[in-house]
């Protein structure tokens, strides 16, 4: 290491230090002084001294006593949760979700609103998010990251919507009206995306590094994780499995078409409804067809099969290509298909490739796009947050 760099080594480390200890308050809640020196194996002062540092800088707070033995009480100290703020906002055709959280992730404030009745998107957001951060209590200034989930493509290099089929007044532009608007970083991503951001924090992909998220809804999606992140491809379309051309349905040829591309054709809402109805399982909603075979036991089987095959189909092409060790079935349909459609896409999948996926439903039961926002907005915060604690 040259001399240069060596008179910044002790700020390094008290930055690491800090991280660590407020991380380690996250995590586990309020500390005393002695059990953050203990759990960073710090000693008693330089743990006293972090801990004075991070309540100057308004990042920790004093919220209890903690009683012992001789002498006075320890006091016990936690992040303090008003030092930043966060929304994040699912988008969806016909109405939009908000949620504003603490920088301890707890959600203090959710909205909702339709927006059928508009064409204005920035005026749908802004309204959203100023509602959303006033039910937590939060000044619009304190909010120091907006994430939106949107159906379409997101270009990776400008940030900005490229595509979205079922939002039309979602355009190119929208990214620097929105964060004109409200005067903070905003920033848009995937739905289904985000979806996998949530499951990777606390559904059925936690502790796993590599896996994709079929989205089974309306419309079909595919998330990729790779090495706990996501990969979004060179245009922001890595993961738009329904135009994957599969056999049995017309492949149009002109995307720019609202024709529906070939595997969305084969296993969208449309075609589950298709199938359930050949099998005598007629109800209005995907979902709920699928859970109305399921509850048919048996009489069921024949309807969740043909459905695993037409999703193997997709799923299989993804897997041979990323051979991932985890496939999550997600979205209403994936929800409600539950282990019983997952063991059957597991089953056809290992009969037709030579990957063997481990594929299983959904750990989630609410609100996974806005999960993820809000996650993918606390880590950015508390990266800029917990980051600026070097002194």
């Amino acid at each position: 290491m040259s001399a240069t760099r060596l008179p910044g080594t002790p700020r390094l480390l008290r930055a690491l230090n800090d991280r660590a200890a407020l991380e380690l308050l996250l995590e586990q809640g309020p500390l005393t002084r002695a059990r953050i020196g203990e759990l960073t194996g710090l000693s008693k002062v330089t743990a006293s001294q972090l801990v004075e540092r991070l309540e100057e800088r308004g990042l920790v707070t004093r919220v209890g006593e903690q009683a012992g033995g001789r002498g006075p009480n320890a006091q016990l100290y936690a992040v303090r949760p008003g030092s930043a703020y966060v929304v994040g906002v699912d988008v969806g055709a016909e109405r939009v979700v908000a949620a504003c959280a603490d920088i301890t992730g707890a959600v203090l404030g959710r909205v909702e609103q339709s927006t059928r009745d508009t064409d204005d998107p920035v005026g749908v957001v802004h309204n959203a998010v100023v509602r959303a951060a006033s039910s937590a209590g939060a000044e619009l200034s304190s909010v120091r990251r907006i994430v939106l989930g949107t159906p379409g493509l997101v270009d990776p290099g400008t940030g900005d919507i490229t595509f979205a089929f079922n939002l039309p007044r979602w355009h190119r532009g929208l990214l620097a009206a929105l964060r004109e608007d409200l005067h903070t970083p905003v920033v848009f991503e995937n739905d289904v995306n985000l979806a996998a951001v949530a499951e990777a924090q606390s559904g059925a992909a936690q502790g796993t590094a590599d896996f994709v998220l079929v989205w089974l809804d309306a419309g079909v999606g595919l998330a990729i994780m790779l090495g706990g992140r996501l990969h979004h491809g060179s245009s922001g379309a890595a993961g738009e499995i329904g135009y994957l051309p599969v056999p049995g349905v017309p492949i149009p040829r002109d995307v720019s078409k609202r024709a529906k591309p070939a595997f969305q054709q084969l296993a969208g809402a449309d075609a589950v409804r298709a199938v359930a109805a050949e099998h005598g399982f007629a109800e209005a909603g995907a979902a709920d067809a699928v859970r109305a075979a399921i509850a048919a036991g048996t009489a069921g089987g024949a309807m969740l099969d043909e459905l695993a095959r037409r999703l193997a189909l997709g799923v299989a092409s993804t897997c041979v290509v990323l051979d991932p060790p985890l496939v999550v079935l997600a979205g209403e349909v994936g929800r409600a298909g539950g282990a019983a459609l997952a063991e059957r896409v597991q089953h056809e999948v290992a009969a037709i490739t030579l990957v063997r996926p481990r594929v299983v439903s959904t750990g989630l039961t609410e609100e996974p796009i806005l999960r993820g926002a809000l996650r993918t907005a606390l880590d950015a915060v508390r990266d800029e947050v917990f980051g600026s604690t070097v002194g």
